[in-house]
Protein backbone atom coordinates (compact mmCIF):
# COMPACT_ATOMS: atom_id res chain seq x y z
CA UNK A 1 0.00 0.00 0.00
CA UNK A 2 1.33 3.20 -0.98
CA UNK A 3 1.51 6.26 1.72
CA UNK A 4 1.76 9.71 0.59
CA UNK A 5 1.22 13.26 2.36
CA UNK A 6 0.01 16.50 1.06
CA UNK A 7 1.51 19.94 2.48
CA UNK A 8 -0.71 23.03 2.14
CA UNK A 9 -3.91 20.79 1.48
CA UNK A 10 -6.09 23.26 1.82
CA UNK A 11 -4.88 24.78 -1.68
CA UNK A 12 -6.78 24.89 -4.97
CA UNK A 13 -4.65 22.15 -6.59
CA UNK A 14 -4.13 19.83 -3.36
CA UNK A 15 -8.36 19.47 -2.53
CA UNK A 16 -8.90 18.45 -6.33
CA UNK A 17 -6.04 15.91 -6.02
CA UNK A 18 -7.14 14.97 -2.96
CA UNK A 19 -10.49 13.57 -4.72
CA UNK A 20 -8.34 12.28 -7.92
CA UNK A 21 -6.24 10.28 -5.51
CA UNK A 22 -9.14 8.87 -3.81
CA UNK A 23 -10.59 7.96 -7.37
CA UNK A 24 -7.43 6.03 -8.80
CA UNK A 25 -5.41 5.15 -5.56
CA UNK A 26 -8.20 4.50 -3.48
CA UNK A 27 -5.82 2.12 -1.11
CA UNK A 28 -3.05 4.84 -0.54
CA UNK A 29 -2.79 6.00 2.54
CA UNK A 30 -2.86 10.03 2.47
CA UNK A 31 -1.96 12.43 5.30
CA UNK A 32 -2.92 16.02 5.10
CA UNK A 33 -1.56 19.21 6.61
CA UNK A 34 -2.56 22.88 6.56
CA UNK A 35 -2.24 25.80 9.09
CA UNK A 36 -6.25 26.02 9.59
CA UNK A 37 -7.73 24.11 12.36
CA UNK A 38 -9.46 21.80 9.83
CA UNK A 39 -9.45 20.32 6.49
CA UNK A 40 -11.49 22.78 3.65
CA UNK A 41 -13.40 19.51 2.53
CA UNK A 42 -13.80 17.85 6.08
CA UNK A 43 -11.32 15.25 4.93
CA UNK A 44 -9.66 13.02 7.87
CA UNK A 45 -6.18 12.19 8.98
CA UNK A 46 -5.51 16.05 8.67
CA UNK A 47 -3.09 17.98 11.04
CA UNK A 48 -3.02 21.89 11.74
CA UNK A 49 0.72 22.87 11.32
CA UNK A 50 2.47 26.16 11.17
CA UNK A 51 5.02 25.60 7.99
CA UNK A 52 7.22 28.77 9.18
CA UNK A 53 7.59 27.45 13.00
CA UNK A 54 10.58 24.22 13.31
CA UNK A 55 8.57 22.84 16.14
CA UNK A 56 5.54 22.38 14.04
CA UNK A 57 7.02 21.15 11.00
CA UNK A 58 8.28 18.54 13.23
CA UNK A 59 4.74 16.76 13.26
CA UNK A 60 5.18 15.92 9.43
CA UNK A 61 6.03 12.40 9.43
CA UNK A 62 7.94 11.95 5.78
CA UNK A 63 7.58 8.16 6.12
CA UNK A 64 5.92 8.07 2.62
CA UNK A 65 6.47 7.49 -0.78
CA UNK A 66 5.41 10.88 -1.96
CA UNK A 67 5.47 14.11 -0.43
CA UNK A 68 3.01 16.71 -2.28
CA UNK A 69 4.46 20.42 -1.10
CA UNK A 70 2.02 23.28 -2.04
CA UNK A 71 2.68 25.84 -0.06
CA UNK A 72 2.48 28.52 -1.39
CA UNK A 73 0.89 32.54 -1.80
CA UNK A 74 0.89 33.55 -5.51
CA UNK A 75 0.04 37.12 -6.91
CA UNK A 76 1.77 39.62 -9.40
CA UNK A 77 1.77 43.26 -7.82
CA UNK A 78 1.03 41.76 -4.17
CA UNK A 79 4.25 40.14 -4.81
CA UNK A 80 6.24 43.68 -4.82
CA UNK A 81 3.69 44.85 -1.72
CA UNK A 82 4.10 41.83 0.72
CA UNK A 83 6.96 40.74 -0.46
CA UNK A 84 8.69 39.32 2.92
CA UNK A 85 5.47 36.81 2.90
CA UNK A 86 5.79 35.99 -0.52
CA UNK A 87 9.27 34.75 0.44
CA UNK A 88 8.14 33.58 3.87
CA UNK A 89 5.42 31.12 2.60
CA UNK A 90 7.04 30.49 -1.07
CA UNK A 91 10.90 29.93 0.10
CA UNK A 92 11.42 29.98 3.37
CA UNK A 93 8.90 27.14 3.93
CA UNK A 94 10.32 24.52 1.30
CA UNK A 95 13.88 24.63 2.85
CA UNK A 96 11.90 24.17 6.32
CA UNK A 97 10.06 21.17 4.85
CA UNK A 98 13.76 20.02 3.13
CA UNK A 99 15.44 20.05 6.54
CA UNK A 100 12.80 17.77 8.21
CA UNK A 101 12.80 15.53 4.99
CA UNK A 102 16.68 15.19 5.35
CA UNK A 103 16.50 15.36 9.46
CA UNK A 104 14.01 12.22 8.97
CA UNK A 105 16.04 10.21 6.52
CA UNK A 106 13.05 10.17 4.46
CA UNK A 107 13.08 8.46 1.20
CA UNK A 108 10.15 9.93 -0.31
CA UNK A 109 9.84 11.78 -3.74
CA UNK A 110 8.96 15.09 -3.08
CA UNK A 111 6.33 16.46 -6.05
CA UNK A 112 6.56 20.16 -6.35
CA UNK A 113 4.58 22.41 -8.35
CA UNK A 114 6.32 25.48 -10.73
CA UNK A 115 5.03 27.63 -12.91
CA UNK A 116 5.11 29.43 -16.74
CA UNK A 117 6.26 32.42 -15.35
CA UNK A 118 9.85 31.27 -14.90
CA UNK A 119 9.88 31.45 -19.19
CA UNK A 120 10.80 34.33 -20.97
CA UNK A 121 7.58 34.12 -23.15
CA UNK A 122 7.98 33.35 -26.90
CA UNK A 123 5.70 32.84 -30.35
CA UNK A 124 7.06 29.01 -30.45
CA UNK A 125 6.50 26.24 -27.63
CA UNK A 126 8.62 26.15 -24.47
CA UNK A 127 10.74 23.49 -23.59
CA UNK A 128 11.91 22.83 -20.14
CA UNK A 129 15.39 24.48 -21.05
CA UNK A 130 13.91 27.77 -23.00
CA UNK A 131 15.33 30.90 -21.92
CA UNK A 132 13.88 32.09 -18.42
CA UNK A 133 13.02 35.14 -16.94
CA UNK A 134 11.81 36.62 -13.63
CA UNK A 135 9.42 39.79 -13.81
CA UNK A 136 7.54 39.09 -10.42
CA UNK A 137 8.73 38.34 -6.81
CA UNK A 138 6.75 35.01 -7.28
CA UNK A 139 8.13 34.72 -10.48
CA UNK A 140 11.71 34.56 -8.62
CA UNK A 141 10.21 32.44 -5.73
CA UNK A 142 9.08 29.58 -7.79
CA UNK A 143 12.76 29.33 -9.86
CA UNK A 144 14.56 29.25 -6.20
CA UNK A 145 12.60 26.31 -5.13
CA UNK A 146 12.97 24.42 -7.99
CA UNK A 147 17.10 25.18 -7.53
CA UNK A 148 16.93 24.54 -3.68
CA UNK A 149 15.25 21.08 -4.97
CA UNK A 150 18.36 20.45 -6.87
CA UNK A 151 20.44 21.71 -4.13
CA UNK A 152 19.55 19.14 -1.69
CA UNK A 153 19.62 16.41 -4.44
CA UNK A 154 23.16 17.43 -5.14
CA UNK A 155 23.65 17.35 -1.39
CA UNK A 156 21.54 15.30 0.88
CA UNK A 157 20.10 13.01 -2.06
CA UNK A 158 16.92 14.26 -1.98
CA UNK A 159 14.54 13.05 -4.85
CA UNK A 160 11.56 15.14 -6.45
CA UNK A 161 9.49 15.78 -9.88
CA UNK A 162 8.81 19.69 -10.58
CA UNK A 163 6.41 19.94 -12.79
CA UNK A 164 5.61 23.52 -14.21
CA UNK A 165 1.71 24.09 -15.06
CA UNK A 166 0.93 27.08 -17.51
CA UNK A 167 -3.21 27.94 -16.91
CA UNK A 168 -5.09 25.75 -14.95
CA UNK A 169 -8.66 25.80 -15.14
CA UNK A 170 -11.85 23.53 -13.85
CA UNK A 171 -12.69 22.45 -10.44
CA UNK A 172 -13.35 18.69 -9.01
CA UNK A 173 -14.56 21.01 -6.13
CA UNK A 174 -17.60 23.71 -5.93
CA UNK A 175 -16.04 25.88 -3.50
CA UNK A 176 -12.78 25.39 -5.26
CA UNK A 177 -11.63 27.34 -7.93
CA UNK A 178 -8.00 29.06 -9.19
CA UNK A 179 -9.82 31.77 -9.27
CA UNK A 180 -7.85 31.91 -12.89
CA UNK A 181 -7.94 33.33 -16.25
CA UNK A 182 -11.07 31.25 -17.34
CA UNK A 183 -12.81 31.60 -14.09
CA UNK A 184 -12.36 35.46 -14.48
CA UNK A 185 -14.09 35.03 -17.88
CA UNK A 186 -16.71 33.14 -16.73
CA UNK A 187 -17.43 35.16 -13.25
CA UNK A 188 -17.59 38.56 -15.69
CA UNK A 189 -19.82 36.57 -18.05
CA UNK A 190 -22.12 34.88 -15.64
CA UNK A 191 -23.06 38.19 -14.30
CA UNK A 192 -23.97 39.40 -18.34
CA UNK A 193 -20.81 41.64 -18.23
CA UNK A 194 -18.85 41.62 -20.95
CA UNK A 195 -15.20 40.11 -20.72
CA UNK A 196 -12.37 42.49 -20.24
CA UNK A 197 -9.04 41.74 -21.94
CA UNK A 198 -5.56 43.82 -22.43
CA UNK A 199 -4.24 44.47 -25.83
CA UNK A 200 -5.48 42.52 -28.74
CA UNK A 201 -5.86 39.11 -26.40
CA UNK A 202 -3.54 37.40 -29.10
CA UNK A 203 -1.23 36.17 -26.16
CA UNK A 204 -1.48 32.34 -25.98
CA UNK A 205 -1.19 29.84 -23.18
CA UNK A 206 -1.29 26.28 -22.34
CA UNK A 207 -4.63 25.77 -20.56
CA UNK A 208 -5.09 22.11 -18.68
CA UNK A 209 -8.23 20.94 -16.97
CA UNK A 210 -7.31 20.54 -13.32
CA UNK A 211 -8.53 16.93 -13.65
CA UNK A 212 -5.34 16.50 -15.96
CA UNK A 213 -2.98 18.12 -13.62
CA UNK A 214 -3.80 16.17 -10.73
CA UNK A 215 -3.60 13.14 -13.13
CA UNK A 216 -0.28 14.15 -14.36
CA UNK A 217 1.13 14.53 -11.00
CA UNK A 218 0.02 11.87 -9.32
CA UNK A 219 1.23 9.53 -12.67
CA UNK A 220 4.90 11.11 -12.48
CA UNK A 221 4.76 10.86 -8.48
CA UNK A 222 4.63 7.39 -8.63
CA UNK A 223 6.92 6.36 -11.74
CA UNK A 224 10.25 5.51 -11.22
CA UNK A 225 10.53 7.44 -14.69
CA UNK A 226 9.78 10.55 -12.86
CA UNK A 227 12.60 11.46 -10.79
CA UNK A 228 15.10 14.24 -10.32
CA UNK A 229 13.56 16.22 -13.01
CA UNK A 230 11.49 19.15 -14.23
CA UNK A 231 8.59 18.75 -16.39
CA UNK A 232 6.09 20.95 -18.56
CA UNK A 233 2.30 19.57 -18.07
CA UNK A 234 0.50 19.74 -21.75
CA UNK A 235 -2.68 20.63 -22.19
CA UNK A 236 -4.34 22.70 -25.22
CA UNK A 237 -3.46 25.86 -26.89
CA UNK A 238 -5.46 29.26 -26.68
CA UNK A 239 -5.10 32.63 -26.99
CA UNK A 240 -6.94 34.51 -24.17
CA UNK A 241 -9.20 35.74 -27.41
CA UNK A 242 -9.74 32.55 -28.64
CA UNK A 243 -10.43 31.04 -24.96
CA UNK A 244 -12.72 34.30 -23.91
CA UNK A 245 -15.01 33.96 -27.40
CA UNK A 246 -16.23 30.72 -26.22
CA UNK A 247 -17.34 31.81 -22.98
CA UNK A 248 -18.57 35.06 -24.65
CA UNK A 249 -21.01 33.34 -27.26
CA UNK A 250 -22.30 30.57 -24.63
CA UNK A 251 -23.06 33.51 -22.22
CA UNK A 252 -24.20 36.08 -25.22
CA UNK A 253 -21.65 38.83 -23.94
CA UNK A 254 -19.17 40.38 -25.98
CA UNK A 255 -15.22 40.49 -25.58
CA UNK A 256 -14.57 44.52 -25.23
CA UNK A 257 -10.43 44.86 -25.63
CA UNK A 258 -8.97 48.05 -23.48
CA UNK A 259 -5.25 49.31 -22.84
CA UNK A 260 -2.62 47.62 -20.68
CA UNK A 261 -2.38 49.45 -17.45
CA UNK A 262 1.47 50.48 -17.43
CA UNK A 263 2.23 48.17 -14.93
CA UNK A 264 -0.11 45.23 -15.91
CA UNK A 265 2.24 45.50 -19.10
CA UNK A 266 5.28 45.76 -17.69
CA UNK A 267 5.18 42.12 -15.97
CA UNK A 268 3.36 40.80 -18.98
CA UNK A 269 5.04 37.53 -20.11
CA UNK A 270 4.11 37.12 -23.64
CA UNK A 271 2.91 33.77 -25.00
CA UNK A 272 3.58 31.35 -22.65
CA UNK A 273 2.77 28.19 -25.03
CA UNK A 274 4.46 24.33 -23.57
CA UNK A 275 5.95 21.66 -25.29
CA UNK A 276 4.95 18.46 -23.31
CA UNK A 277 6.63 15.80 -24.76
CA UNK A 278 9.39 15.39 -22.12
CA UNK A 279 6.04 14.22 -20.03
CA UNK A 280 4.38 12.69 -22.83
CA UNK A 281 7.29 10.33 -23.23
CA UNK A 282 7.09 8.37 -20.25
CA UNK A 283 3.12 8.16 -21.33
CA UNK A 284 1.67 11.38 -19.12
CA UNK A 285 -0.86 13.54 -20.79
CA UNK A 286 -3.74 15.68 -20.89
CA UNK A 287 -7.12 14.07 -22.22
CA UNK A 288 -9.75 17.03 -21.23
CA UNK A 289 -10.69 19.39 -23.60
CA UNK A 290 -11.52 23.20 -22.90
CA UNK A 291 -14.49 22.99 -25.15
CA UNK A 292 -16.27 20.10 -23.46
CA UNK A 293 -15.59 21.94 -20.39
CA UNK A 294 -17.64 24.94 -21.28
CA UNK A 295 -20.41 22.52 -23.24
CA UNK A 296 -20.88 20.36 -19.97
CA UNK A 297 -19.41 21.46 -17.03
CA UNK A 298 -19.88 25.88 -17.06
CA UNK A 299 -23.46 26.83 -15.92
Amino acid sequence: MSKAIIIGANSYIARNLYIVMKEIMPDCNVCLYDYAQTHADSAEAYTSIKILEKESVEKIDFDCDAVFVFVGKTGSMNGFEDSNTFVDINEKALLNILNEYRKQNSKAKIIFPSTRLVYKGKDKPLTEDSEKEFKTVYAINKFACEQYLEQYRNLYGVKYCIFRICVPYGTLIQNASSYGTAEFMISKAQKGENIILYGDGEVRRTITHISDVCTNMLEGAFSDLCINDIYNIGGENYSLKEMAELIASKYGVQVDYVKYPIEAEKIESGSTVFDASKLEKLGIKARHKYTDWIKEEVI
